[in-house]
């Protein structure tokens, strides 16, 4: 790539890629790793905010923004200029916390929203992640709100008593939160810090960019993870985002989108799934319908669990849910449970047909299977019992201390 100057700044020239970008890639034999190599340039601050904002309009109108095999590259390179993790390090003190059960071995999970879904819903991926923590090593990548009023940090940087510090949280001291509870968040401007040179363009350019889809397909503990779920605002970037995983290299995932093009599994109906499946001829991906009656709950219109609140009003709805103050049939606690549920079945943890979670558990696991094979009321079951033992609240608890008491 050629170099251009801009004032003091020397900036890398890829004009030759912007016009065979536009109008038919596909004949100009653009390559994924190729746009992929661009967007690197952004991370370091050398490209000019001129062809930035080139590149990002001619991969949204060519569609190309949303190619699995571009996700997947331009993913990997967003990886590669996050923060530097020592992952030795972190492996030891998450190797001390692990507790395989049934199918889960014990390692990282995440659960995320691409978010644009217009409907306003409460957190749900975000309380999900803190109710699945009681059972499983949860490593939640997430940002401020950018089409809500309440993002999932904005959220838990308003939870009383104790708001959690998620900017403490960096590179030298994830392990450190790891050592005293099975949750941590990865403030994705502490850890994606390149992204700051796009910022102001994305912006400017008035529609959502590659930069909405990759964010969820780029935590900085990629590597570590071993389950995902995922949700998505438009049912046609489910096969596109399950596929992503795919050639990712990622083994157990679910790529879920409700009917109402809801970034969540829906309470209010059918939800579309896909589902990263090992066999015999490597991961494939399965596709099949949920509803609320395969979880044992009841349904819920999404007008009950979208308060459209203020951080600090879904702030106490959060406390309040983890302090099980909410009565059982709570549209936006079984929406939670809903979710809850099925990253626990993606897990793995739920093919585990003994239970000793700890008091209060019956140990009477739910065998019943539904689609796609999963144990979903046994997700359920298990979800509950995170929040009526407390075990939920303690692990938000001890997470809300350890940053706390991290350097400034």
């Amino acid at each position: 790539m050629a170099a251009a100057t801009q004032g003091q700044q020397v900036f890398a020239d890829i004009r030759p890629l912007l016009q065979r970008l536009w109008p038919d890639p596909e004949k100009e034999n653009v390559t994924a790793r190729e746009i992929a190599e661009a967007i690197s340039l952004i991370f370091v601050n050398k490209l000019s905010p001129v062809q930035t904002g080139s590149l990002l309009t001619a991969l949204h109108f060519t569609g190309w923004d949303r190619r699995a095999d571009v996700l997947a590259e331009a993913s990997a390179a967003m990886r590669r200029h996050a923060a530097t993790i020592d992952f030795e390090g972190l492996e030891k003190v998450i190797s001390a916390r692990r507790r395989p059960e049934g199918g889960y071995s014990g390692g990282l999970c995440d659960i995320v929203g691409t978010g644009g879904d217009s409907h306003h819903t409460f957190n749900i991926s975000t309380t999900s992640s803190i109710l699945a923590s009681s059972l499983l090593l949860l490593a939640k990548h997430g940002n401020r709100a950018s089409t809500s009023k309440s993002g999932s940090a904005d959220l838990l940087m308003n939870m009383q008593p104790k708001p959690a510090q998620l900017a403490r949280i960096t590179p030298d001291t994830i392990s450190t939160v790891y050592q005293s509870t099975n949750y941590a968040f990865l403030f994705a401007p502490v850890f994606h810090p390149g992204m700051r040179h796009v910022a102001s363009i994305r912006k400017e350019l008035g529609w959502r960019t590659i930069f909405n889809l990759l964010g969820p397909l780029s935590n900085p503990l990629d590597d570590a993870i071993e389950a995902r779920m995922l949700g998505v605002a438009r049912d046609d970037l489910g096969p596109v985002f399950a596929e992503a995983l795919r050639l990712a290299g990622a083994k157990k995932g679910l790529i879920v989108c409700g009917q109402e093009q809801l970034d969540e599994i829906s309470c209010a109906g059918p939800t579309y799934c896909w589902q990263l499946v090992e066999g015999g001829n490597g991961t494939q991906v399965e596709h099949f319908l949920l509803e609320p009656k395969d979880f044992g709950l009841s349904a819920h219109p999404l007008n009950t669990v979208s308060p459209g609140k203020e951080p600090h009003e879904n702030a106490e709805i959060l406390r309040k849910l983890l302090r099980g103050e909410l009565r059982d049939d709570d549209p936006i606690l079984e929406f939670v449970l809903m979710n809850t549920a099925a990253l626990l079945v993606v897990s793995g943890i739920c093919e585990a047909d003994t239970s000793a979670m700890g008091p209060g558990d019956d140990g009477k696991v739910i065998t019943e299977r539904g689609p796609g094979n999963g144990r979903w009321k046994e997700g359920v079951r298990r979800a509950r019992w995170t929040i009526k033992s407390g075990e939920a609240w303690r692990q938000w608890s001890a997470f809300a201390d350890v940053t706390n008491d991290l350097p400034v």
